[in-house]
């Protein structure tokens, strides 16, 4: 077995830059080594310290092909201890290095960022942890993510977010708990544009887009908005229901009084969704309403970036959930549950990108756990 270049560099920055804060005689293991067993172990299923030093143990003499194992195989409590005492910044930010060429693999990014809660973290005294995640939709990358604490909420954690990778050129896309004139601040400040969405934590606000809206925009000639790139329209059918959606822009906001107050704020667009269950023939419709920066805005666009938005809760939430199994994971003890949630990020990550065997997520994690050697490609280690 040998050790592709893009992971040796892996295997070089875990040592060099992750910060060991153990000292003497409490280091037996190689962090490194800790590390690259954790990973392997959830890319094969496993949810629980005790998983990470049994898959040790039977696959020893495959794992010492690459790793040091001084003094063997981790014991579960060291799993346990080093993942609690780990600093999730500085971990993130080595996997950020390693994968630092791929954020500029293309000049603009779709950048959703929305929050969860790892429902496993939380026991008795402790809070079950809630982390707010940066990601790019189009290439299904974390850019960030910080644990919002006892004593914080999203409102104050998203700053520090966008502070934590480039947001020029990216449109920042953030739910209504983010729709906040400080950080619309923020994201023009750093060159990029945003789409916050609006509900009734700006109740007049809301109150005036949705009269305006209503009174002078939806009503008006459809073909005539679509030639102005005002007016767009998508059919999709799914899951038994089909759904229309159609998006209005209303980049003339002289009639808005609070149009100052937001930094960057060159239009409104609302997004009304009509649904039909082909079963019942229910139907239920709604209407979301949001403010965007860019000047360039087509109503087309916009439906495909906000529908884009999505993919935060369907390829990484809910992966992480249903995949990984990350909400049945009891680690509550200091940093556990944010270092195994960045662990899984990149297992879901390397998962995605490994492409020489098409299947779901779920399968491949399956033939990992039944071909050790497929899981050593996912990691990048070349197997003879």
């Amino acid at each position: 077995m040998r050790k592709s270049v893009e992971k040796q560099k892996l295997m070089e920055i875990l040592s060099e830059e992750l910060m060991d804060f153990r000292g003497g005689n409490a280091i037996q293991h190689d962090l490194g080594d800790i590390l690259i067993i954790g990973l392997l172990c959830i890319l094969c299923n496993g949810n629980t310290f005790v998983d990470m030093e049994m898959f040790g143990e039977l696959h020893e003499d495959l794992l010492r092909q690459f790793l040091s194992l001084k003094h063997g195989i981790p014991s579960h409590d060291t799993f346990g201890r080093v993942f609690a005492k780990l600093d999730p910044a500085n971990l993130d930010a080595c996997f950020s290095h390693w994968l630092g060429t791929l954020r500029e693999q293309v000049s603009t990014r779709h950048v959703s960022i929305d929050g969860k809660t790892i429902r496993g973290s939380g026991r008795g005294w402790n809070k079950a942890k809630h982390i707010v995640t940066a990601f790019a939709s189009d290439l299904q990358l974390v850019l960030g993510q910080l644990n919002v604490g006892e004593k914080n909420n999203e409102i104050t954690e998203i700053p520090r977010l966008l502070d934590m990778f480039c947001v020029r050129k990216c449109t920042i896309k953030i739910d209504a708990m983010g729709t906040q004139k400080e950080i619309a601040g923020k994201i023009i400040e750093k060159q990029g544009d945003y789409i916050l969405a609006l509900k009734e934590n700006h109740p007049a606000l809301l109150a005036d887009i949705r009269l305006y809206a209503e009174q002078e925009m939806l009503s008006q000639e459809q073909s005539l908005l679509r030639q102005q790139n005002l007016y767009a329209e998508s059919v999709e059918k799914d899951h038994g229901r089909i759904e229309t959606r159609q998006c209005w822009l209303m980049p003339d906001m002289s009639w808005l009084p609070q149009r100052e107050e937001w930094p960057g704020l060159s239009g409104v667009a609302v997004i009304r969704s009509k649904r039909i269950r082909q079963s019942t023939g229910e139907e239920s419709e709604s209407c979301r309403y949001f403010l965007y920066s860019d000047h360039g805005m087509t109503a087309e666009r916009f439906l495909h970036l906000q529908r884009s938005h999505w993919c935060i809760e369907n390829n990484l939430h809910w992966a992480l959930d249903n995949v990984f199994h990350e909400d049945e994971c009891q680690a509550y003890i200091e940093h556990a549950a944010e270092i195994l949630n960045i662990l899984r990020k990149l297992c879901l990550y390397l998962t995605k990108q490994e492409t020489t065997w098409k299947a779901y997520m779920r399968s491949k994690c399956f033939r990992c756990a039944s071909d050790l050697r497929y899981s050593f490609k996912i990691l990048g280690f070349d197997v003879d």
